[in-house]
């Protein structure tokens, strides 16, 4: 399993795209251009088509499949705008430019688990959660019984990727874990990358591995049978839909259409099919006030 997406996540997250050009948001956006009117509802449906950028090489929400992009955010895409009766359309963009790519006017929308940060929700418009980006547990299938949260790593050895949010959250974990049952950890051990330490998991060096919950859901998925996934053990957190500040409508549009699938089940049913797991989807954007 690559650890690609954790090098680009916290790329945006610190904004070093920024930093490396030594500009703002507002000077890059000025540099670039940018569309001349807000994206609307009735925009899009005039044009016939909405365009979604993503990067098409993080599965399951966007990769290419024999030349096509496909998944969990394509499908959902199609259902939230079905009622402009609109074609969609992929941009695949990298993911270190496709915040300023969205203020360039090269797409109406960005997807592919836009998480939210402080710095992301004073720049750029979102949307209400679609889906969960929770760091969470593996541990192996035989185990699932007896760790069914995080007090059952009490005395066991947990792994974190060096540098990933789990190594940031390890020092909490250890503290909630103490709390809790009066022990720690047996020890936490650092890998150079997720993969490795799935391994250690297998070979049974490790008790448990911490990484976002849609990674772990493909983890499980490409190795049936030999891993489980321990929910709760992370902060909640979600992405959202990204859109350009001004393009109120077109948010309030998204946020009527993603309330409207959880109401009807079918946005839990993409993600039953995508990641094996229902997600939990908060009805609002966290506040970083």
């Amino acid at each position: 399993m690559p650890s690609f997406d954790a090098t680009r996540r916290n790329f945006l997250k610190n904004t070093s795209l920024l930093a490396a050009v030594g500009l703002s948001m507002p000077a890059l956006i000025g540099l670039i251009g940018r569309a001349e009117a807000a994206t609307t509802p009735d925009s899009i449906k005039a044009a016939g088509v909405v365009r979604v950028g993503c990067e098409a090489a993080y599965r399951p929400f966007t990769y290419r499949d024999g030349g096509k992009i496909v998944g969990y955010d394509v499908e959902l895409a199609s259902l939230l705008f079905a009622p402009l009766g609109v074609k969609v359309e992929m941009v695949d963009t990298a993911w270190a430019g496709v915040i300023p790519a969205l203020y360039a006017g090269n797409f109406d929308v960005i997807m592919t688990s836009l998480t939210y940060t402080k710095e992301r929700v004073s720049r750029v418009g979102y949307s209400i959660p679609y889906t969960e980006a929770t760091q969470e547990m593996l541990v192996r299938a035989k185990d699932a019984g007896s760790i069914t949260s995080l007090d059952g790593m009490a005395d066991k050895v947990l792994a974190v990727k060096l540098g990933s949010a789990g190594d940031t959250m390890k020092a909490g974990l250890e503290a909630k874990l103490k709390a809790a049952t009066g022990k720690g950890f047996a020890e936490v051990k650092t890998y150079d990358d997720h993969p490795t330490a799935y391994l250690a998991l297998a070979q049974g060096s490790v008790d448990g591995v911490i990484n976002a919950l849609a990674t772990l859901t493909q983890v499980v998925k490409d190795a049936p049978g030999r891993y489980a996934i321990v929910r709760d053990i992370g902060p909640r957190n979600w992405a959202g839909i990204g859109t350009r500040k001004e393009d109120t409508a077109l948010v309030d549009f998204l946020n009527e259409r993603i309330t409207s699938l959880k109401a009807s089940g079918e946005i839990y049913a993409l993600q039953e099919k995508w990641f094996g797991v229902r997600m939990q989807l908060a009805d609002a954007i966290p506040n970083f006030s």
